[in-house]
């Protein structure tokens, strides 16, 4: 074969494959999250890390983003939904994600990000073996309520009461008891308080003060996280000292 020939047959090849790629199905990602969008700007991460595995938004991938906008009873349908519509991976993010997309499929992949231990709350069955389709990463921010309290006794030594936000609607709603126990060590009575609306944050405080509570620690939770803005507004108006799960709650709430 003359050199021309075989170089015009590269080229051909070349183009073939390339056209072949490009009808390839394209993988879809599914992305369900407990809070808000705008509640966690987390998606130029996400982005940047499918970027670098070689995974491009509207090239070789599309995401189908859902949000449930801190109602935790919407989550089920919104799985539902990815699942029906047949993504290659749903990402979940926060644990009430994560179980109602565990809930929604036993074979499509399930990636999550909580703030508490998976294998606690029973999401998988251990960190060597997780079992099932579900995997993912966690940070103990749930496990850190015993330091929070610690730290608002050496702030506040004369306080004798502490109030604790949970979220009821949230698996991690459990590790409240660790933070319990830390009081009961430290001395100091916790008054365990629960909310799940905005209405049920107005008397929360309402009740906080009632009980004559000196400082406030608030639990992890996307919801509570996606209302930062009323939370740090209704600890103004009080007058009461209160510890956020992260920094970026009283910041962005300024």
């Amino acid at each position: 074969m003359k050199r021309r020939d075989f170089m015009t047959a590269l080229a051909g090849a070349t183009a073939w494959v390339a056209a072949a790629r490009a009808q390839e199905p394209r993988k879809v990602i599914g992305f369900l999250g407990s809070a808000s969008s705008d509640t966690y700007p987390a998606d130029a991460v996400f982005l940047q890390g499918l970027k670098d595995a070689g995974f491009i938004e509207g090239k070789n991938i599309s995401i189908e983003r859902r949000w449930a906008e801190g109602q935790y009873n919407r989550l089920p349908s919104l799985a539902g939904e990815l699942v029906s519509r047949g993504m290659a991976v749903i990402v979940a993010l926060g644990a009430p994600a994560a179980f109602a997309a565990k809930a929604a499929t036993k074979t499509t992949p399930i990636v999550f990000l909580i703030g508490a231990d998976p294998v606690k709350m029973g999401l998988v069955d251990s960190f060597n073996r997780p079992g099932g389709n579900l995997t993912g990463a966690f940070v103990l921010t749930t496990m850190l309520g015993p330091k929070r309290l610690e730290l608002l006794r050496e702030l506040l030594p004369s306080i004798s009461t502490i109030a604790l936000l949970v979220n009821p609607n949230n698996p991690n709603v459990a590790d409240a008891r660790e933070t319990e126990a830390a009081a009961n060590a430290l001395g100091r009575r916790l008054e365990v308080l629960t909310a799940s609306t905005e209405r049920d944050l107005e008397a929360a405080f309402t009740t906080i003060v009632k009980r004559q509570a000196g400082a406030l620690v608030v639990m992890p939770d996307p919801f509570f996280t996606d209302r930062r803005e009323q939370l740090v507004a209704l600890a103004a108006r009080y007058a009461l000292p209160t510890i956020y799960p992260n920094r970026s709650s009283p910041i962005s709430a300024a």
